[in-house]
């Protein structure tokens, strides 16, 4: 083992959460060492990224279930529970463990309190940056999205709580729902001078020109270090076209690797890549693609502990993702002396309420956004018995209750919801509030629908979506879970060929018949042209009706060739 070969087993060691030299583990409600992060190098990156416009602290609860097939089992970011912890060395029963897994997540939640919050965040960002001189705070994207208040003020909160946290650069995905205008409007006045928005690999549809900055050169004492830009490439397929339609995406890997060549002509001493790719594809990115020094990930989720190193032409790249809904800051540190990346530090910092004390800024301005919605979000529409929950890659308890209510109001046979991963959990005994049911659903095409699909049409879709998350090829993956079904039951081999994936379709027992017709209802439709009644009114008629909703039995399909996957928690 070379001197760089042990410095990078060092660097993984402190992003394990084990600080070099630090004694003990955090086993109790209170911070411990957890952010005792001493000033490393001389080039800081602190990284946030989805979020999903989740300003107050919540609930999240990680999935149990997200498996790797073929090559990716096994490895990060597909590793789960006890085997997470096992590979990356966080004990059991710690505050970490409830960050990064699913194991006694009610109790866990209980203990450690809530995760994330604007507030919050801006502290551990304040005292990062009090001991990083220069560091740049970066964006991964999903910000715009996901609330109540972001769908009702087009993203405004987020913008402005964006701005007073100090972004110095984003790249994007859910952003581009709220269309081409408003994008434009958000870049060109509110972010200008303020923000860098980049991305590489989105042109015009017409000469295929550049909307948006490839990437930023900026310099951190005395080393000039560039920031390439990777929006989600799937955006015109994986939500309405008609949103962006004059807007061109793809990963682009020639035109990366250019800009990596190009920013290193122009003097760039370290690369990093902000990346909305998800982590399979930044993986295989990272492989192919020369001169880069880290991607910060995001688009899947992922919250991992430590960053995989991946082997290129080039010499080697480090891959991270850094979870979602707020809940993690990444902090990554290089040492370059001599033009060069001598060493680094990772660490992602789980953002727990209870052990930073909010900043009165962000407090005082998320008070301000707030207030208008206050009565509108806070109104109790039942209480649940069982913990709700999206994150996993073939159902939640969340998702379950909404294909229920829309299996009810919409007297369907078969109800199909989105494989969505943002959204918050509830403990056992709490009040479902609109605020809560928002989380879930708030896009700006969540339509209702009610379609009658022939049983070959719903074997097609199922197997398209599951070749979305499932396809060998990380460039063929789209990043989402499984469509989550309610009224049928279903068999899928992750590991089969494409279109031959999934088997014993069933409803109340008996087989689909191809031609049959069935009634099928869903939401957030991508066609153009689609309406109906908003999915949040069909739910929140339900729940109102229900009072006390019991704890929901999750519909998973019944799984082939995954036992003993490390990608899922007995």
């Amino acid at each position: 083992m070379n001197r760089r070969e042990f410095a990078q087993l060092m660097g993984i060691a402190a992003a394990g959460g084990m600080l070099l030299g630090a004694k003990g583990a955090l086993g109790a409600p209170a911070p411990g060492h957890l952010y005792d992060l001493a000033r490393f190098g001389n080039v800081h990156f602190l990284h946030f990224t989805d979020c999903h416009a989740q300003l107050n602290p919540v609930y999240f609860r990680e999935p149990s279930v997200n498996l790797g097939i073929g090559q990716a089992a096994g490895k990060m970011p597909h590793l789960v529970g006890e085997a997470l912890l096992k590979q990356v060395n966080i004990k059991p029963n710690t505050a970490q463990a409830h960050a990064f897994t699913a194991l006694n997540f009610e109790q866990a939640a209980r203990t450690y309190g809530k995760v994330g919050g604007f507030a919050h965040l801006a502290t551990l960002v304040r005292q990062m940056r009090a001991s990083r001189p220069g560091a740049l705070l970066l964006d991964g994207g999903d910000t715009w999205q996901g609330s109540a208040t972001a769908l009702w003020t087009r993203g405004q909160d987020m913008v402005d709580c964006g701005l007073l946290l100090g972004v110095d650069v984003m790249t994007a995905h859910w952003e581009m729902t709220l269309g081409e205008k408003r994008v434009r409007e958000i870049v060109g006045t509110d972010f200008k001078g303020k923000v860098d928005f980049v991305a590489q690999n989105v042109n015009t549809t017409d000469f295929g020109d550049p909307v948006f900055a490839p990437y930023v050169i900026k310099e951190m004492n005395g080393v000039p270090v560039a920031i390439i830009g990777q929006a989600f490439p799937y955006t015109p397929i994986a939500n309405p076209r008609y949103l962006t339609p004059d807007w061109s995406f793809g990963i682009q890997e020639e035109n990366m690797q250019k800009m990596v060549d190009e920013a290193r002509a122009k003097g760039a001493k370290v690369v990093v890549v902000l990346s909305h790719n998800g982590m399979d594809v930044d993986l295989k990115m990272a492989s192919r693609v020369r001169g880069i020094d880290a991607i910060l990930g995001g688009h899947t989720h992922d919250g991992v502990p430590e960053p995989v190193i991946v082997a290129n032409g080039g010499g080697k790249t480090l891959v991270t993702n850094a979870g979602s809904n707020g809940k993690f800051l990444g902090v990554l540190d290089f040492d370059v002396r001599g033009g060069q990346v001598r060493n680094f530090q990772y660490r992602l910092l789980p953002v727990f309420s209870n052990f930073l004390p909010p900043d009165k800024d962000m407090a005082a301005l998320i008070g301000k956004i707030r207030a208008p919605y206050e009565a509108k979000l806070n109104e109790k529409l039942a209480r649940t018995e069982g913990t709700l929950y999206r994150r996993g890659n073939f159902n939640g308890t969340f998702d379950q209750l909404i294909i229920d209510a829309l299996m009810e109001v919409k007297g369907a046979d078969i109800a199909f919801s989105p494989g969505f991963r943002w959204g918050t959990s509830l403990l056992p005994d709490s009040p479902i509030r609109m605020e809560h049911l928002m989380d879930q659903t708030a896009t700006t095409y969540s339509y209702s629908t009610l379609n009658e699909m022939s049983g070959s049409t719903i074997k097609t879709i199922l197997e398209d979506v599951a070749d979305n998350l499932f396809n060998p090829d990380p460039y063929y993956q789209q990043g989402g879970d499984m469509v989550r079904v309610g009224g049928m039951t279903y068999a899928i081999d992750p590991g089969a060929a494409m279109g031959a994936r999934i088997s014993d379709m069933r409803l109340h027992g008996k087989p689909l018949e191809a031609g049959k017709a069935y009634k099928v209802a869903g939401w957030a439709p991508v066609a153009e042209g689609a309406s109906g009644e908003p999915v949040w009114d069909v739910v929140a008629q339900w729940l109102r009706q229900q009072k006390t909703v019991s704890p929901r039995k999750l519909n998973t399909p019944r799984l082939i060739g995954m036992q003993g996957n490390p990608g899922l928690m007995g």
